[in-house]
């Protein structure tokens, strides 16, 4: 599969070099770095946009992942660059969730896809929050009107 499979043209991009560390004795990126990436690509989308995740943390809100969900399709090894696409969908409720593509950057070949679902909960008592509170849900607002302008 070559270039955009699903990734809107304004998705964000992060890129990352396979080092040894983030691969299998066979030299093929290890299944679990794949999921760190997705994080690193979703923090930095965020503060790219002007939104540090640290500052919803400080204001009692946690955001464990509720689903998670990849599709590997061609390997990643070992000195390759992986590009992550990530953007978030917009949601009539609580749950924030992003979609990626992971695409070798040299043939533009979609290596993986992914989904993770977010829910935000207070950290005293953690309970589910039932709307996303300030500064989240003006910040969420701000990046949804981004990504619709031309």
């Amino acid at each position: 599969m070559k270039s955009q499979e699903n990734a809107p043209e304004n998705a964000f991009e992060y890129a990352v070099r396979v080092q040894p560390q983030h691969t299998d004795y066979g030299g093929i990126v290890w299944h679990g770095n794949y999921i760190a990436w997705l994080e690193a690509a979703r923090v930095e989308y965020l503060r790219s946009h002007g939104i540090e995740f640290a500052d919803w943390i400080n204001c009692g809100v946690d955001l464990p992942v509720v689903d998670l969900s990849v599709q590997y399709r061609q390997p990643l090894a070992l000195g390759m660059t992986a590009l992550i696409k990530c953007w978030v969908l917009p949601s009539q409720n609580v749950r924030i969730i992003w979609q990626y593509e992971i695409y070798n950057a040299d043939t533009q070949e979609v290596c993986a896809s992914a989904q993770v679902t977010l829910v935000p909960i207070q950290q005293q008592p953690r309970k589910i929050l039932r709307r996303l509170p300030e500064p989240m849900r003006s910040d969420f607002a701000r990046l949804f009107a981004a990504s619709e302008a031309p």
